[in-house]
């Protein structure tokens, strides 16, 4: 199937339904989105989003982010929307990135540093469970997004599939569709500016290319870090994000085949 959605301004839009599954019944199609933020969506897109059916859409970023790039919705906009206005327990890339050399060793170090610390962040872990309460509650399509649409929004999409019943190969082929080509070469169009005028960083090709795409060991160091604090991403999904037996049973059923 393809996966990939086209939008005129919002990247990275895609179905993250239709694997197969341990249970033997595959997960639907057409409830499962996942995309960047929807600040830059051309009257055409908020059209296809509506005729989507989206009755949720969770949106992970951080409030000054949804305050530079604020959301658009389109006319009669009712669905529910998760977002929250906890502050982050560490500093932006503006702030880190004050008196240093920022290339590919830069972004590479500071993405695996990310997902070390993202599972525990406090505002990461309420934006998670509302998620899951709100997949399991709502009736109708659910998109799930943050600023790029590969890191917040990967780690809660493996999540999902883990939580499904997907195979742990789906899950991370699924997570590594973000470094689609044709996206990388826009967001690094993109991201180069950006970076000179809001942080102040010239960055070279090589340091963009990183800074844009996902990478197997990011994910992989999540699921480490998740396991070696709760010896399983079952029991953190239980513990942290309270997925238990009786929600499990809930997605299950709504979002199986």
């Amino acid at each position: 199937m393809t996966r990939h959605i086209d939008f005129d301004g919002i990247e990275n839009f895609r179905d993250f339904g239709g694997y197969d599954t341990a249970h033997g019944r595959p997960l639907k199609r057409g409830l499962l989105y996942r995309s960047a933020n929807h600040a830059y969506a051309s009257d055409a897109d908020l059209q296809r989003m509506r005729e989507l059916g989206l009755a949720a859409i969770v949106d992970l970023r951080r409030a000054d982010e949804r305050a530079r790039e604020p959301s658009k919705r389109w006319p009669g906009f009712g669905a529910a929307v998760v977002e929250n206005d906890i502050l982050s327990d560490h500093a932006d890339w503006a702030e880190a990135m004050k008196g240093v050399e920022v290339n590919a060793q830069w972004f590479l170090d500071d993405g695996m540093a990310y997902y070390r610390r993202a599972p525990f962040e406090l505002r990461h872990i309420d934006l998670y469970s509302r998620y899951f309460q709100t997949l399991a509650e709502t009736d109708g399509a659910i998109v799930v997004h943050c600023a790029a649409g590969k890191d917040r929004t990967g780690l809660i999409c493996a999540l999902t599939h883990h939580v499904l019943g997907v195979h742990a190969d789906d899950i991370m082929a699924d997570y590594l569709l973000t470094n689609d080509e044709s996206r990388i070469a826009r967001k690094m169009n993109f991201l180069g500016p950006w970076l000179r005028d809001t942080v102040g960083k010239t960055v070279d090709e090589a340091g963009l290319r990183v800074a844009v795409s996902v990478n197997a060991a990011y994910l992989e160091t999540a699921f480490s870090v998740i396991r070696e604090a709760h010896g399983s991403l079952d029991g953190y999904l239980e513990e942290v994000l309270g997925v238990d037996a009786a929600l499990r049973e809930r997605l299950q059923a709504r979002l199986l085949a």
